[in-house]
């Protein structure tokens, strides 16, 4: 089914584990005809494995709609995407940044460690944080912290946890909203997709 939020290829990055079936990423991914990042193996959190992966999804992308792709991440997932955008030459529409995981903090998951040093530019398309006041990966002073360096626009959500499955979001219309509202802001023209998106 095409999506119906806004034309042009979204693509779904997951965070440490990947999303289950109940995850709002895996029925938006539905829902939406979104494209997804595949690992071999969701549980080894290998900084380069992950960009890898990000950019091997890109490109297979790219290759059936060359249009600026929207990415929709989650918890480690976000911060794959800070590090794949930090060296990408691909144009990229927009970004929303759902629940993304502090892995730097001192109860951090030690597999997690990889990903340390997170990328702290100015990303470079639109993009949105989206957080809990109550997530017990990341403080709300974190996630906007986040916000501010990589240049995003921060909205804080009340006591939702992770904003995964856990937190009973189902398909998560606040976050389609969220989503809709990020894309209202970054339309692109015709003529601007035909030159802004080489292979």
């Amino acid at each position: 089914m095409a999506h119906d939020i806004a034309s042009g290829p979204i693509l779904v990055v997951p965070g440490w584990g990947g999303s289950g079936a109940a995850h709002w990423q895996t029925l938006w991914q539905t829902e939406l005809a979104c494209s997804r990042t595949e690992l071999a193996d969701w549980f080894d959190p290998r900084c380069d494995a992950w960009t890898d992966a990000i950019e091997a999804a890109a490109v297979a992308l790219a290759l059936r709609d060359p249009r600026p792709p929207v990415f929709v991440a989650h918890s480690l997932g976000c911060i794959a995407v800070a590090y794949w955008a930090r060296s990408t030459r691909r144009p990229i529409r927009a970004a929303l940044l759902v629940a993304p995981a502090d892995i730097e903090r001192t109860s951090g998951a030690l597999p997690l460690r990889d990903f340390a040093g997170v990328p702290q530019h100015p990303l470079p398309c639109a993009s949105l944080v989206v957080t809990s006041d109550d997530d017990p990966y990341v403080s709300a002073e974190r996630a906007a912290q986040f916000a501010r360096a990589w240049g995003s626009e921060l909205r804080v959500i009340r006591g939702r946890g992770h904003l995964n499955a856990s937190s009973g979001l189902g398909r998560w219309p606040e976050g389609r909203a969220l989503l809709a509202s990020l894309l209202n802001r970054t339309t692109i023209g015709t003529s601007e997709m035909l030159t802004a998106c080489p292979l």
